[in-house]
């Protein structure tokens, strides 16, 4: 791998996952501490990044910005770097629809000339070598998967414009992500006709596989909460492509219903359905 200063914005869990991959590759990989929670900084340490303190520290030090953070914030990342007039190269990793990636894209070059990168991430954080892609493309996206190289993270850098690498990332969220909602949303329709028993056991005569996507959605309710944007961005993304958007409009109302079960672990899925109708609940009481 090319020697390179990296700067990982918010390294959530993914975020010092890719941190810790390019550091282990022989980069140096810098981040910000100023305002994080005391986990971040935790997560941070143990993957071996460098902190720098202040983001003006960490931009100034780096050739190169991954931008790893929640969907909503994404834009507003991309701002504050702007904001700094960084002049390196800014790769947007984070789950937003292309027409929003195009955006940050104008706002990091328009400030200082930064160059853009468009990525897309598929996958767990990275760990075992081919468990997780990461989709790039735009100018420049070559250079980046450079840097990836015999890492277990396996870049792709795709012939295609900006856009691209986030619209791979929203076809295959839309599925896994959007259907993980669906599952639930059966499971509480089915509990709030009485009909549960029955749809269980005709589930393991028609449909067995079912019960193991069930698992994975409720093991991943943890996270709806940072999927509810994403579920808009999708939904934005079949909106720009005139396709119906409802499918995860609806999607994105299930992750913020079950938003109180941020970064829990162990729940059950009575408890999902349970919060899900409670939320139904309140909801028509307010209309």
């Amino acid at each position: 791998m090319t020697q390179a200063t990296v700067c990982i914005l918010n390294p959530g869990e993914m975020g010092a996952a890719v941190g810790r991959v390019l550091r282990d590759a022989g980069a140096r990989v810098v981040w910000s501490s100023v305002g994080r929670s005391e986990a971040t900084r935790k997560r941070a340490n143990e993957a071996g990044l460098e902190d720098a303190r202040t983001i003006s520290a960490a931009l100034d030090a780096a050739e190169i910005v991954l931008s790893v953070a929640p969907p909503h914030a994404a834009l507003d990342v991309a701002r504050s770097v702007a904001a700094n007039r960084f002049r390196g190269t800014f790769v947007d990793c984070n789950a937003v629809s292309p027409d929003t990636t195009r955006a940050i894209g104008e706002v990091v070059e328009a400030a200082a000339g930064a160059r853009f990168v468009d990525g897309g991430i598929v996958g767990p954080p990275p760990g075992a070598a081919g468990s997780t892609r990461l989709y790039l493309s735009g100018p420049g996206a070559g250079h980046i998967a450079e840097l990836f190289a015999g890492t277990a993270l396996t870049a792709v850098a795709l012939a295609a414009p900006v856009g691209a690498a986030s619209a791979v990332k929203a076809c295959y969220a839309a599925w896994t992500k959007g259907t993980a909602m669906l599952l639930l949303a059966v499971r509480a329709l089915a509990e709030h006709e009485g009909v549960t028993a029955t749809l269980v056991e005709e589930w393991a005569v028609s449909q067995p596989d079912l019960f193991r996507q069930l698992d994975r959605a409720v093991g991943n309710s943890r996270k709806a909460w940072r999927w509810i944007a994403e579920m808009e961005e999708i939904a934005a993304t079949f909106a720009g492509a005139g396709l119906p958007d409802g499918f995860h409009l609806a999607a994105a109302e299930m992750c913020r219903r079950l938003e109180p079960f941020k970064d829990a672990r162990g729940t059950k899925v009575e408890e999902l359905v349970n919060a899900v109708q409670a939320a139904r609940v309140r909801k028509k009481a307010t209309a």
